[in-house]
């Protein structure tokens, strides 16, 4: 299976960051860390590609080369969500939304193959057995919060043009009682 992830486009507000970016050569501040987690929970069998648009934009052929399309968004992304989503539905592709956008507005969402409320890690697995199935359900809703050690590290996909030191952090205690650990010490 091949996962295409992504990241909508901040418009030019607060968020985006996009003036102050360009005079350290940066297109965006952080890592689509859900995005990130996502990619990490699904089998290790899958291909992953992560497209931000907030560093590049989204070419047909990555929206070609994916079986099924994960996107995120918050609520300042949410034209931009709209326009992915529906170039990848024109395509046929299957779309699954989740983040802070999708959580917290389901009345008003573009259309998808499924919506995720809430965080992942305890309904994705869920999600990936249905679908292999072949009963992928439409919604899937986290009934609480997953506890910190239930977050997976976060695999290393490409993510150029970042500002700062926006490297993925693990959540999970390292046994010091030290949390929101760097990776790359890891």
């Amino acid at each position: 299976m091949r996962a295409l992830l992504i990241n909508p486009e901040f418009p030019d507000t607060y968020w985006s960051f996009r003036h102050a970016l360009s005079f350290d050569g940066k297109r965006s501040a952080y890592p689509p860390l859900g995005l990130l987690t996502v990619s990490a929970l699904l089998p290790r069998t899958w291909e992953r590609r992560l497209v931000d648009l907030e560093v590049r934009r989204l070419k047909g052929s990555d929206i070609e080369w994916a079986d099924i399309i994960f996107v995120t968004a918050m609520l300042v992304q949410q034209e931009s969500l709209r326009r992915v989503v529906a170039r990848c539905k024109a395509r046929g592709k299957r779309v699954v939304l989740g983040g802070p956008y999708v959580s917290t507005s389901t009345e008003n969402l573009p259309e998808a193959d499924h919506i995720f409320i809430g965080e992942a890690e305890t309904t994705l697995p869920q999600f990936v057995k249905d679908l292999e199935r072949g009963e992928a359900k439409h919604f899937y809703q986290a009934a609480e919060r997953p506890p910190l050690a239930a977050t997976p590290r976060q695999e290393s996909l490409e993510c150029p043009a970042r500002a700062g030191d926006a490297a993925p952090h693990d959540r999970r205690e390292d046994g010091r009682g030290t949390r929101d650990r760097d990776h790359r010490s890891a």
